[in-house]
């Protein structure tokens, strides 16, 4: 089983959402109360994560990306706009990968094709998946802009805590060992670039070498913002968000 929250109903194309590492489908809660006043809007987790069945060893992006495309199929949404965030953009671009047909669009906030320092980041977070309490309180100030926002700021802290250990070094190794860029470049679909300003972990030049990577893409930086956009600049993600898919309807 896996885990999903929706909003929203209509028969605009339905928009989907990836989310990050260190999170799950609740950080996705201001896109479903926007999107769902127009069109289906669905957050998942992966494998593992929130309110889904354990992972099991082994479990790759590839694997996250094919039971998306399950769930999918069991909601009966047959092509949707995708948009992930993070790991959710890997994850996004393995889905495409797989089902290209199912993909209106592309929305790739806060990610990359391949990471320059992949693998150090993973090895810190093996490291850190020994106590995820102290480690979300260690990196919250360094994943969302300062000053931060109470609330979000303690959402994070509070998501990332409750992830399984096990699931979350699966989540890492999806994440941080990818190298997609043959996938980014067979995107056959209009994509939309998202990056925050202030974004640390993923900064802009992962998100202009996607921009020269996937033929029909564009870009947008959202200012004051950190690795978590949606979540901490909503208005903005959503506007930009919004204004793109309904090109693409």
């Amino acid at each position: 089983m896996i885990g999903y929250e929706e909003s929203g109903f209509g028969t605009k194309t339905p928009i989907v959402f990836l989310h990050g590492v260190g999170s799950d489908k609740s950080v996705w809660r201001p896109q479903l109360d926007y999107f769902g006043q127009e069109r289906r809007a669905i957050a998942f987790d992966y494998p593992g994560y929130g309110d889904s069945d354990p992972a099991p060893e082994g479990t790759t992006r590839d694997d996250y990306a094919a039971a998306i495309l399950s769930a999918l199929e069991t909601l009966d949404v047959a092509r949707a706009h995708i948009c992930g965030l993070s790991l959710g953009g890997v994850v996004a671009i393995a889905l495409h990968q797989l089902s290209p047909e199912a993909c209106a669009t592309m929305i790739l906030a806060d990610t990359f094709a391949v990471h320059p320092e992949g693998r150090a980041i993973y090895e810190r977070s093996l490291a850190g998946s020994r106590d995820l309490p102290a480690m979300a309180e260690a990196r919250v100030d360094f994943l969302i802009a300062q000053p931060a926002d109470p609330g979000v700021r303690s959402h994070v802290v509070e998501t990332m805590s409750r992830i399984d250990p096990a699931s979350y070094r699966i989540g890492a190794e999806a994440v941080w060992l990818a190298d997609q860029r043959e996938r980014a470049s067979a995107i056959a679909v209009p994509t939309l670039v998202i990056v925050g300003d202030q974004d640390f972990i993923t900064p802009i030049d992962l998100s202009n070498e996607l921009l020269d990577l996937v033929p029909d893409a564009r870009m947008q930086v959202i200012p004051g913002a950190g690795h978590l956009t949606n979540l901490e600049r909503p208005e903005a993600f959503n506007g930009m968000v919004g204004e793109f898919i309904l090109e693409h309807d």
